[in-house]
């Protein structure tokens, strides 16, 4: 059975968008669901708090990686703080399907890497700034 949806899905974990790494990247985080294996690595650079480049690697089911895929899609060009908001329903809302419990652990890694980086980020920057001031 196909959808549009589906179909969507498909084609990013076949031809993921923003595959890759970032040299010197100002956030890099990786985490994994060793449920079932999959693995998700972002990279980003920020400029003036904006996300001006984002790249990820990964490997596993076909949902982790669109998700991601079209995760780093939508990331630039976001400000840092509206990234941070970023919500569990803005994912399913990007992919579009019904997903049972085990498959929304895949679809949420990406969100999951992504804010535990953010926070990583800010904290480091707060403590930057408060060494410098």
């Amino acid at each position: 059975m196909s959808s549009p949806e589906l179909d969507e899905i498909l084609d990013h974990y076949r031809n993921p968008r923003n595959y890759g790494e970032i040299e010197n990247p100002d956030i890099h985080m990786r985490d994994s669901n060793p449920l079932c294996g999959d693995i998700i690595e972002i990279f980003i650079k920020v400029k003036d708090g904006v996300i001006s480049d984002v790249k990820f690697k990964g490997r596993g089911c076909a949902i982790s990686q669109a998700s991601a895929s079209k995760l780093t899609e939508k990331l630039i060009g976001m400000k840092i703080e509206d990234a941070k908001n970023l919500s569990r329903q803005d994912i399913l809302d990007m992919l579009g399907i019904e997903l049972s419990p085990v498959r929304l652990k895949c679809a949420l890694l990406s969100l999951k890497v992504l804010k535990t980086g953010l926070y990583t980020y800010l904290g480091q920057k707060l403590e930057r700034d408060e060494a410098e001031g």
